[in-house]
């Protein structure tokens, strides 16, 4: 659906210290030789999806959207449980621990984070099952 994602960042060594690790638990790979004060994760153009983080283009200060979030899929709660633990381990603030929702069905599992930089993260299995978590 999408070719690539771009957050702004005003601190690049910040902002990797904290996607870093969230995407390679994710299972992505860092990019490599996309320049000064880029960093990015994923595929290239002709391969898949990439996110980029960079300073903004019109060399505003960066922020966040308000209302906007980045979902991620899980590949089960537990999985949803070390993703929120790898965003607050590395500088990222609580915004919902994991667990269910009375607003959701009760099969969406989900934990939401805010980066160092202020923007929204969920991490979603949607086919949980209380019976098969063992955490």
């Amino acid at each position: 659906m999408l070719l690539y994602t771009t957050i702004g960042t005003d601190n690049i060594d910040r902002a990797t210290a904290f996607w870093g690790p969230i995407m390679a638990s994710l299972g992505h790979d860092p990019m490599t030789d996309l320049g000064a004060g880029w960093a990015g994760w994923g595929k290239d153009y002709d391969g898949g999806f990439g996110f980029y983080l960079c300073p903004p283009f019109d060399g505003q200060p960066a922020s966040a959207g308000n209302g906007g979030t980045f979902a991620f899929p899980a590949r089960d709660a537990a999985h949803v449980r070390e993703l929120y633990a790898l965003a607050l381990a590395n500088g990222g603030r609580d915004e919902g621990a994991p667990g269910t929702r009375d607003y959701y069905s009760p099969d969406f599992y989900v934990a939401y984070a805010r980066s160092p930089d202020g923007h929204k993260l969920a991490f979603v299995f949607h086919h949980y099952d209380p019976g098969q978590d063992h955490g």
